[in-house]
């Protein structure tokens, strides 16, 4: 294990870290990419609503830090493109899966509250 860190110091390299997993498409990318590989095409119809920017953006930034390979055979034209998870993606996948399936559970939980503060703040605007 590295040195400790402290999330709440300006300058902790674990905020970085942090912020590209609780990127917006991160989780949803890293849970389509559980089932294995996949190309880009396949990844854009898995991912919905993802644009294609987006979801290049995210793919490179998740191979920049390790997280997923991407793998090019150009033997065929167009080249041909997979992406899977690496062993660090797995092990990020399986401390998020928890996060997804407390988000799956807890769906209404959220639109009741957001609908009780709604309903607040429009009482208070009045």
């Amino acid at each position: 294990m590295g040195a400790a860190h402290d999330l709440l110091a300006t300058r902790c390299p674990s905020r970085d870290v942090l912020n590209r997993v609780g990127a917006r498409w991160v989780p949803t990318v890293l849970n389509a990419l559980d089932a294995g590989s996949m190309r880009f095409t396949e990844l854009k119809k898995v991912v919905e609503g993802v644009t294609a920017k987006a979801l290049t953006e995210t793919l490179r930034a998740l191979e920049y830090d390790g997280i997923i390979d991407r793998v090019e055979t150009p033997s065929v034209t167009p080249p041909r493109v997979d992406y899977s998870l690496t062993p660090l993606g797995r092990s990020l996948f399986e401390a998020l899966n928890p996060v997804r399936e407390w988000a799956e559970r807890h769906v209404g939980d959220i639109a009741e509250a957001r609908r009780r503060y709604e309903l607040n703040s429009q009482a208070e605007a009045h």
